[in-house]
C-alpha cells in the first residue's frame, strides 16, 4: 500500500483478546494504511465501544445478548450494532471490508470464515478450530494465494517459508514450542500442578484456554494437525521441536537438505503486520539484539506429556477424531480451572472419550459440530467419574 492507494479497511473478530488487542495495536500505527471499520467480541462490551469510539469503526458485534443491550444503548447512532453468528456474517460479506481478522476461539466464527472466503476478502486467521475442525470445509474454499494468512506465530513463520517455494520440494515441517513452565518437570512435580501454576506461561501472555493447552502441549499437538490442513501435507511430514526462549517459529526442510526457518521476537504483532501488509513488510518493528542469543532444539517428551502423541494420533487417523479432540480438550481444560481435575488427568480423559468413540467420519461440517458436542458431552462424563 502507498498513500495514493485506498486505506485497506479491516475487521477485527475477537478484538478484545489478546491476539486482536496485537492486530489493533498493528493498526493503531498504520492509520494512513488501515481502516478499522468492524469490531467484534463475546462479551466486553466496554473495551468494545472504546475500541469503536477509537478507531472510528461502523459496526461492532457481540455474542452475549446483555453485552448487545450495553451496545445498543451507547451506540448513540455511531455504531451498526448485530449479535452473535448474524453479525460475523454480516461483516464477513459487507462491500465495507476488504480484509477480516479471525482472531477469536471456538467454532463460532467458521460459518463467517466460510462466507469471507467465498467473497473473495482477504482473511488472517488465527483460530485453530476452525481448520482442525473445519479444514475439509474451509480449505476447499481459499479461491486465490495468499488469501488465507496464517496470524499464529508457528503457522505464519511455515506461510513465509513457504512462500515462492515448490510444497513439493519440502520433506517436512517443523513447528516450535517453548516447552511452557514445565519443561523440566518430572511425572510426580505434574500431578501437583495447579491452575494457578499452569496460567503462567514463561513466553506468551495468551487467554486462560490456549495458556493450558501450552503448559500440557495439546496446543502444540492441534496445531500439526491445523498445520496438515493448512498446508496440504500428510501426518508424516509434520513435526514439533521445543525451542525455549520462542525466538526460532517454525523451519522447512526440503528434499536437498536445507532447512529454511523464520525467527523474531515472541510478539504477536509481527505475524499480524506481516499478514495485514503482505506482500510488503512493514518498518514498524525491530528485532531485539542478536548478540549473545543461542538457539537449541529438542523433541518433547511424549511421555511426560501424553496430549502431544494424542494429537500427532488423531492427526494420522483423521475421520471424527479432529472434532472429537477439539471437543474434548474444550472440556478438560475448563475441569481443571474449575480444579475439577488434576493437571495430568487432562490427557488421560480426552483419550478416554477418543477411545470410547465409534462414531463415522463426518461428511459435512453440521457433522463435525455434532462430533464435538458429543466428544463434551463423553468428556464431561470422564470428568464426572474423576472427582
Amino acid at each position: 500500500m502507498t498513500r495514493e492507494t485506498p486505506r485497506k479497511r479491516v475487521a477485527v473478530i475477537g478484538a478484545t483478546g489478546s491476539v486482536g488487542s496485537s492486530v489493533l495495536e498493528v493498526c493503531r500505527r498504520s492509520r494512513d494504511d488501515i481502516e478499522v471499520v468492524a469490531l467484534a467480541a463475546h462479551t466486553n462490551c466496554e473495551k468494545l465501544l472504546s475500541l469503536g469510539r477509537e478507531f472510528g469503526a461502523k459496526m461492532l458485534s457481540a455474542t452475549a445478548p446483555e453485552a448487545v443491550k450495553t451496545l445498543k444503548a451507547h451506540a448513540g447512532g455511531v455504531f451498526q450494532v448485530f449479535q452473535g453468528p448474524e453479525g460475523l456474517l454480516f461483516m464477513a460479506q459487507s462491500e465495507e471490508v476488504d480484509h477480516i481478522v479471525f482472531a477469536s476461539s471456538g467454532t463460532d466464527a467458521i460459518p463467517a470464515l466460510q462466507v469471507a472466503l467465498r467473497a473473495g476478502k482477504e482473511v488472517s486467521l488465527a483460530n485453530k478450530e476452525s481448520v482442525v475442525l473445519g479444514g475439509p470445509w474451509v480449505m476447499p474454499l481459499v479461491r486465490y494465494p495468499d488469501q488465507l494468512r496464517p496470524l499464529d506465530s508457528e503457522h505464519n513463520a511455515l506461510w513465509q517459508c513457504l512462500h515462492g517455494e515448490n510444497i513439493r520440494n519440502v520433506r517436512r515441517l517443523y513447528l516450535t514450542a517453548s516447552g511452557g513452565p514445565f519443561r523440566t518437570f518430572s511425572r510426580e512435580e505434574l500431578k501437583k500442578v495447579t491452575p494457578d501454576m499452569a496460567l503462567k506461561h514463561p513466553v506468551w501472555a495468551m487467554g486462560a484456554k490456549i495458556t493450558i493447552d501450552s503448559a500440557t502441549l495439546m496446543n502444540k499437538g492441534i496445531e500439526l494437525i491445523e498445520a496438515m490442513y493448512l498446508f496440504n501435507l500428510e501426518a508424516e511430514q509434520l513435526k514439533a521441536l521445543i525451542s525455549p526462549g520462542s525466538f526460532v517459529h517454525g523451519l522447512v526442510e526440503f528434499q536437498d537438505g536445507f532447512v529454511k526457518m523464520l525467527a523474531g521476537d515472541p510478539d504477536m504483532t509481527l505475524p499480524a503486520a506481516s499478514c495485514l501488509f503482505w506482500p510488503r513488510r512493514s518498518s514498524l518493528f525491530e528485532c531485539s539484539a542478536l548478540e549473545g542469543r543461542t538457539l537449541s532444539f529438542e523433541a518433547p517428551d511424549e511421555e511426560r506429556f501424553p496430549s502431544i502423541r494424542l494429537a500427532k494420533e488423531v492427526m494420522r487417523k483423521k475421520g471424527p477424531y479432529p472434532a472429537l479432540l477439539i471437543g474434548a480438550d474444550e472440556v478438560a481444560v475448563e475441569r481443571f480451572l474449575r480444579r475439577q481435575i488434576s493437571f495430568t488427568d487432562i490427557p488421560e480423559v480426552i483419550e478416554s472419550t477418543l477411545e470410547s468413540c465409534h462414531l463415522p467420519t463426518p461428511e459435512k461440517l453440521e457433522d463435525a459440530f455434532v462430533l464435538s458436542d458429543w466428544a463434551r458431552a463423553q468428556c464431561a462424563n470422564f470428568c464426572d467419574a474423576r472427582e
